[in-house]
């Protein structure tokens, strides 16, 4: 079974197929607003799409991990990462189309 992913180019494609956008303008419209999530997380704050999900960072302490080539002991440092939690609406259009390939 061969997995679908979506790209920027498959948005882009998709605004241009769908609106009549043109590639052109699909492409600055899909990277505005991955540039505007991203300067909102890196601002240290939430993004809340309604209907689909919210982006939230999370800080990680420092943990004991090991190196798997040679078993060796070494801290994982203290980090920020950012996690998605979808939406209830996104959750139940995923449920409901779970198995349909």
């Amino acid at each position: 079974m061969k997995q679908k992913m979506l790209t920027r180019a498959g948005i882009v494609g998709s605004l241009h197929a769908h609106i009549g956008m043109s590639k052109q303008e699909g492409a600055m419209v899909v990277n505005e607003i991955f540039e505007s999530i991203s300067d909102v997380l890196v601002g240290g704050r939430r993004v809340k799409i309604s209907g689909f999900g919210n982006f939230n960072l999370r800080d990680k302490g420092e943990r004991p991990g090991r190196n798997p080539r040679s078993g060796e002991s070494i801290p994982v440092s203290v980090r920020r990462v950012v996690t998605f939690s979808a939406g209830q609406k996104l959750r139940q259009l995923v449920e409901a189309g779970a198995g349909t390939d």
